[in-house]
This record gives structure tokens, sequence and C-alpha cells, in this order.
């Protein structure tokens, strides 16, 4: 246990005055957060828990579930909903988070390898930028659930940080040299997986979701997982040409130096 611990009031204080003035603005507009009401909010899931006591809530502490609130909007319904597939999800797949921790064997390599990138500007709307070169996947060291694994483990360190639960990310494919072979492998139940760990079950806000280069059996795969996306999502996935994209020119020399 910590030395220290403040009552809720000196936490959600911590909380806010952490904030530049511009992005608590952004949480007021944008996601409905008001400092004022932030206990009431908190404790309105809390309290919902009870509601399904076949799952596990290995945290309900406040900042955790603010983060989930700013996830979706403060809309308590919602937030509960999130929060319980986020540990219903671990619970139906602990295979995958038996060891989640980076010296991992599977997510060091995955990591090593590139997935994700993480750049260090983030987009013109404060979002952090996570890119994904496709043709890295080297299929005879990594499996489709690490790189899975890595990327939510990244998002987990990166989520503990107030300014991205409420500027978000962006995400960006590029599928470049990707082989008809290695996208053999993206079976329908791997994108499902994929999609109910990052859609469906994790307290992040993505702002845009870019598919550049992509070749057309990428378009055919798009159109399989079409089904699965809500409605928000499919309209956050673009096609793009890397160079209209913002910021493009730095990212292009970040990871492709002359």
């Amino acid at each position: 246990m910590f030395g220290l611990i403040l009552d809720q009031d000196s936490m959600m204080n911590h909380v806010h005055t952490s904030l530049g003035s511009d992005t608590t603005e952004k949480a007021r507009l944008e996601l409905n957060e008001n400092p004022d009401t932030l206990h009431q909010d908190i404790q309105q899931v809390r309290d919902m828990i009870v509601t399904r006591p076949d799952i596990g809530f290995l945290r309900t502490d406040d900042e955790f579930i603010l983060r989930f609130l700013r996830a979706r909007k403060f809309d308590h319904v919602e937030t509960f909903r999130l929060l319980a597939q986020y540990f219903q999800f671990r619970q139906q797949n602990l295979d995958m988070f038996q060891s989640f921790k980076v010296d991992d064997l599977g997510i060091k390599r995955a990591l090593m390898d590139g997935f994700p990138g993480v750049l260090d500007i983030p987009d013109q709307h404060g979002r952090k930028i996570l890119i994904l070169f496709a043709s890295n996947w080297d299929q005879s060291r990594n499996s489709f659930v690490d790189i899975l694994r890595a990327i939510l483990l990244s998002l987990e360190v990166l989520i503990e940080k107030p300014e991205l639960q409420i500027n978000g990310f962006t995400l960006i494919i590029d599928w470049s040299n990707f082989s008809f072979k290695q996208a053999s492998k993206l079976t329908p139940n791997i994108l499902k997986l994929a999609i109910e760990g990052l859609q469906d079950s994790f307290p992040a806000r993505f702002g845009g979701i870019h598919f550049v280069n992509q070749p057309w059996y990428i378009h055919a795969m798009f159109t399989i997982i079409k089904p699965f996306l809500k409605d928000k999502t499919r309209k956050r996935v673009n096609s793009d040409d890397l160079f209209s994209f913002p910021a493009c020119s730095s990212l292009w020399e970040v990871f492709h130096p002359v």
C-alpha cells in the first residue's frame, strides 16, 4: 500500500490540476466532464458493479473508472458496459493475459518488430499517433495474438496519461509490401478477437484509423470485418495517401530515415 492516501477531493483536484487549461476545456466540451460532479459520476458507475456478479472487477479505484467515463463521454450506462467488457474479455481470454508484461517473449518480439510504433509528436488534435507497418509481421517469429497483446499492453501504458484519455489516439496501418500469404493468416476469428479487444473492451478514444497503401485483398478483408465494427468505428476508418496525412513528413522521416 502507498504510505500516503489522498482523500477523494484531493485526488480529483490532482487529476484536473495536472491537465492544461485547453485539455480541461476539451474534456468539458467534448466529453461532458464536470469536475464538480466527478465523485458522483464515478460512484454511479461503481454502484453498478453488483449487477454483474459473474465478472471479477479487479480494479475499481477512481482514476481507473475515470478513464472509462472519458472513453464513453460520461454516459454512465455505456461506461459500465465498457468496464464490464474490459474484464470479461480478459476472463474469456485468460491465455492472452497470463504473462501480460513487457518481458514476455512473444510480446517482447512483437514490440521489437514495431508493433506498435509510437510517435513522440501528436497529430493536430493532440492525439497520440500509433503506426503499424503490416509487412513487418514475420509469421515465423510472432503470432497475431502476440502482436495484439503487444498493442494492448502499449495502450495500457499510454492510457495512464490523462491527456491521452481525453485527446485519444490516431492509428495508421501501412500495408505496403504486405503479401497475400501474410493476409491469409488474418482469419475472421482472429480479426474478430482484435475488434473485441480494441473496439469493445478497451477505454481508448480512436479519433482516426487510416489505411495506407492497401492491396485489393485488404479491401476484401475490410468487407469481411465490417459487420463487427460499430458505425462510429466504420466512419473513422479512412483510406489515405500517406503523404496527405497530417504530420506525415515527420512520420516518414522517423520511420524511413534517408
